[in-house]
């Protein structure tokens, strides 16, 4: 018997590209349901095959609207639990409130745990992620959580292009120098550090850089663009510190606010972006590329159908489907 005749795989509201993608990847269709709203907002979900005994993957990014994508998650895991579904895998290439990790001041809430106590209530069995933006949102679970990581994706378009000559891999600050170690382990070559304080949330000032980048090729990479301020900030100064030219890469999409005018008036030369958010066309910028975590995250889906390793997923360049 096939892996393929035990599970199915559902796509929510947030991002049916790439559930179609990964779906593709794994070599099942999607299976039919749908999402209704009743005239007040409430969320209806519908199931139009029988899951009864099955490893049901659900792919839902919680990206904006938050709330909405959110509950209607929940409201599916809740349905095929119901349903007698044997597992209830989630598929979430990004995870909301994850920047809400930890109390940085008095009286302030984890969401981030919230949400991951949430997801556990209501049924599921399995978190597949991708770069979360918090490690330690790994530990908020009791259950079975893996976190696939951006950084093979990315690594394989700068190689492709033969950019990592003469580069440096830069962190846009000190929580993400991890990440950029390991794209600079793909890449060969070293890391530099932005050294940055943020006054308050979604604004950042950028002080100094660490590490040596005149005369590079500067590549940054962040796991995630929201606002774009901390990564065009960082743009401008490398080239002030004497960088030739700036690359951009994350893995999570955001870019809300003034995101996109930011990233349009920056020195940054292209920018290399993930589907792990589905993108609107007024969104996608001529320096902008996208590849996608789709094949990724569908080969993570039949290691564990298989109840193999995802080790080797994490440590090999990994060639991404590319469009622009």
């Amino acid at each position: 018997m096939s892996y393929k005749d035990d599970m199915m795989i559902f796509a929510l509201n947030s991002n049916v590209p790439l559930a179609q993608k990964i779906a593709d990847r794994v070599g099942v269709p999607l299976s039919k349901s749908s999402v209704e709203r009743f005239s007040d907002g409430e969320i209806q979900i519908n199931i139009d095959e029988t899951v009864r005994g099955k490893d049901v993957y659900l792919v839902q990014s919680t990206s904006k609207p938050v709330n909405d994508n959110l509950m209607e998650l929940l409201i599916m895991i809740d349905a095929v639990r119901r349903a007698s579904a044997r597992t209830i895998n989630i598929v979430m290439p990004y995870y909301g409130y994850a920047r809400q990790d930890r109390k940085t001041r008095a009286r302030e809430p984890i969401t981030a745990k919230l949400v991951a106590d949430m997801l556990q209530a209501a049924g599921a069995d399995r978190i597949l992620s991708l770069d979360l933006h918090a490690p330690q949102i790994q530990g908020f679970f009791d259950i079975p959580v893996d976190n696939l990581m951006g950084a093979p994706l990315l690594a394989d378009y700068f190689l492709r292009n033969g950019l990592e000559k003469d580069a440096v891999v830069v962190s846009p600050d000190h929580g993400g120098v991890t990440r950029a170690r390991k794209l600079a382990e793909f890449l060969g070559c070293p890391i530099a550090i932005v050294d940055k304080r943020r006054p308050k949330a979604n604004v950042a000032e950028v002080m100094n850089i660490i590490g040596n980048v005149k005369g590079k090729r500067a590549i940054i990479i962040d796991d995630m663009i929201d606002t774009a301020g901390t990564i065009t900030l960082a743009a401008q100064a490398l080239i002030d510190a004497g960088a030739t030219e700036v690359y951009a890469s994350a893995t999570h999409a955001v870019l809300s606010g003034p995101a996109i005018k930011r990233l349009n008036d920056s020195p940054i030369k292209n920018l290399v972006l993930t589907d792990s958010i589905n993108q609107p066309a007024e969104k996608k910028l001529d320096k902008m590329l996208l590849v996608s975590v789709g094949p990724l995250m569908g080969d993570a889906i039949k290691c564990i159908q298989n109840h193999e390793a995802l080790s080797p997923l994490f440590n090999t360049r990994y060639e991404a489907d590319k469009n622009k």
